[in-house]
This record gives structure tokens, sequence and C-alpha cells, in this order.
């Protein structure tokens, strides 16, 4: 009887894992060819080939269940398979500095959208102070490193503590409004940081901070390349390892949130936050809890891009920040953790790659995002009904 059954289950997983298999090596060449792309009508082709596959699982539903159904079949494929091409990536980019930069600065975006996906994905709160909590993050570990010495690693839990007394500190007078009111006051608290950091003088000012030391582990300098077997990778490899591994974090902390008591609570408050009072649960709690989960990850994402730009000024950190994350959530797929990530890197490359349209490339971009809305008006990937124990 077992053998019958190994018999009858194997040729439906088979294909499943070639299916995996063909999906994340296509979203690897995809990707690729946006970041090696230096001609505008290559990256528009590209994109026309992405609006396309989109455009067919709308048209033919059945499509995209069948992969997604393949990811569900095949996950342990899917899981060793994605991690084998995020670990040899930075071999296809090769001497590309550039592209190199790109991919780190869309890996810490996407642990950013993460973290406000928790609000406006799961709990439906609007929050446009990601931006500021981000920047609390990055001038708290700079400042740390530059005026006492610490490293790195020793900044990063001082910064992540600091940034979640503030997600607190914003979030309970947030309680007290709804709506587009609690909106309002995230940007007001987001002006508030950046003015602070613009006009305080231990901050540096407008001039931000300079000289954050490279940070090292194990003896080796985070400024010197990579070699293993054979292989010499860029400096900047380190900090895409880094920032690759934040990214995994962010990802199996909002796998343990979604599929927790937590995250049904924030799911049911997004359904109708008066009848899940009406069950028992403490709506503002969860609520203020949205709010510090979100800027603990954003301050850790900060740590990291300070380190690696060794940088920073009020500029990196304005309103533009917030509502290009809150973008990256939308266009993504809200409470969808793949979708947010790859709204995530789409948003990073545009704007970069159509730099050719100079002035109007930001309103090519916004072209193409709502180009993008019309072909999938739920996000590229939208939140799919979640299965827990024996379907899981």
């Amino acid at each position: 009887m077992a053998m019958t059954a190994t018999h009858t289950h194997a040729p439906a997983a088979f294909p499943s894992a070639l299916i995996v298999i063909a999906a994340e090596v296509l979203g690897a060449a995809l990707l690729w060819g946006l970041l090696e792309a230096n001609s505008t009508p290559v990256v528009l082709a590209l994109l026309g080939v992405m609006g396309a596959g989109f455009a067919l699982m709308q048209i033919r539903p059945q499509i995209e269940d069948i992969i997604v159904g393949a990811f569900r079949a095949a996950r342990g494929v899917a899981l060793w398979v994605g991690i084998l091409i995020v670990l040899t990536y930075p071999i296809l980019l090769g001497a590309n500095t550039y592209a190199m930069h790109l991919v780190i600065v869309a890996l810490l975006y996407s642990v950013l959208a993460l973290a406000l996906n928790f609000q406006l994905g799961s709990a439906n709160i609007p929050n446009f102070a990601t931006g500021a909590t981000y920047g609390i993050g990055a001038y708290t570990s700079a400042l740390l490193a530059i005026h006492f010495g610490l490293s790195m690693w020793a900044t990063l839990p001082a910064a992540a503590l600091v940034a979640t007394a503030f997600g607190f500190l914003l979030g309970i007078p947030s309680m007290r409004t709804r709506d587009s009111y609690l909106a309002l006051v995230t940007i007001a608290f987001g002006i508030v940081i950046h003015q602070m950091l613009n006009n305080l003088s231990w901050t540096g000012g407008p001039n931000g901070l300079v000289g954050i030391p490279a940070p090292s582990l194990f003896g080796h300098s985070f400024m010197q390349p990579i070699q293993f077997a054979g292989i010499r990778l860029p400096p900047q490899a380190n900090f895409y390892y880094l920032a690759l591994a934040l990214l995994g974090l962010a990802i199996l902390s909002a796998k343990r949130l979604h599929e927790s008591r937590i995250g049904l609570a924030w799911n049911a408050i997004r359904a109708d936050e008066l009848a899940a009072r009406s069950q028992g649960i403490n709506v503002a709690w969860y609520k203020i809890l949205a709010f510090a989960v979100d800027a603990f990850l954003a301050a850790f994402a900060g740590t990291i891009y300070a380190f690696y730009v060794s940088y920073i000024s009020p500029d990196n950190f304005t309103f533009l920040v917030s509502v290009t994350i809150m973008t990256m959530v939308i266009v993504g797929g809200m409470d969808n953790t793949f979708g947010v990530i790859v709204g995530a890197f789409l948003l990073t490359l545009l704007p970069e790659k159509l730099r050719i349209f100079s002035d109007y490339r930001l309103l090519f971009v916004s072209v193409v995002v709502i180009l993008f809305l019309i072909l999938r008006p739920k996000g590229l990937f939208p939140q799919r009904q979640r299965h827990y124990g024996a379907h899981k």
C-alpha cells in the first residue's frame, strides 16, 4: 500500500518541482536583465515581458493557481533553489558594482516594505513615518560608532531599541485618530523627525554625518573583497550578504507573525475593527505593536545602510522615502510577503534604469506603476488565503 501511494504522488511532485525551478530561474534572469541593461529599449522590453506575464495571469487565473500550487507542493525545492540563486547572484553580477549597489538598496527597501506591510497590509494602518524610523536607526548607530567607537554589531540592538521606543511614542497618540487623520499624524511625525535631523548640531545638521567606520566580522573588514574557492567578489558583496541575512530574518519574522495570534488579530482589525473589539481583541495594543514592529525592522535596515554608504544626511530620510515604501507595498500586493519584495525591487530599479528621461523619469515610473495596477488591481501578487494545520 505504501509503495502504491508513493508511486501515485511522484508524478504530481515532479512537474511541480520543474515549474518551481523554471519560475525562480526566470525571475532571477529577468532581474539580471534589468540590472545589466544599459539601453532604454531593452529595459522597456523587459518591462513589457513582465507586463505581458501579469496580464496573462489576470486573463487566465488558472495559470497563477498552477504556479502557486506548484510552490506549495514543492516548498522544499523552492526554498533550496532560492537559497542557491541568492547566494550565487553576486557571481553573476561580477564586477558590476553599480548593479550590486542597486541590489543592496533593493534588499534594504524590501525590509522596510515588509516592516510597513505589518501595518498597511496586515492591519490596514496607514503609516507615512517608516522613512523617519529608518533615519532614527541610521543616525543612532552612526552617532554611537563615530562618537563612542562602537562596532556596527553593538549599534544594531541599540538603534533598534531607540527606534522601537519612537514607534511606541508615535503609536500611542495615534490611537486617538483613525483613517486619514491617523495618516496625517504619521506625516507630521516624519516631518518633525526630518526637521530635527536637519537642524540639530549634534546630528550634523544638513551636512549629515561623515566617516562612519566600515564594519568587520572575525577580522574580515567589509572594505575587503571576498575571496573563496578561486572566486573574487567586490567589497560590496559583504553588504549584499549582510542585507540578504536581514531580509531573511524579516521574511521569517513575517511568516511567524502572520501565522500567530498577533497576525490573526491584525487581520481581524483590518477586516472590521468594531467586530474585532467585540470579540475581545485589544485593538489599541495590537495597533501600537504594529508601529513598534515596523520601527524595529526599519532601524536594522537604517543601521546597515549607514555603515554601507559611510555617510548619511537628512536627505536620505525624507517624506518621499515613506511614500515610496508605501507604494512598494501597494504595488507588490498588501499582506503578501513575496509580492512586497517584488514591489520593492521593481520600484528601486525603475527610477534608476529610466534616468534617460531626466526630469520626466518619475512621471514615467508613475505611469508604469499605474499600468501594472491596471493589469493587477490588487497588486502584482495579491494576498491569498492562508492555510493552517494539515493544509499548510
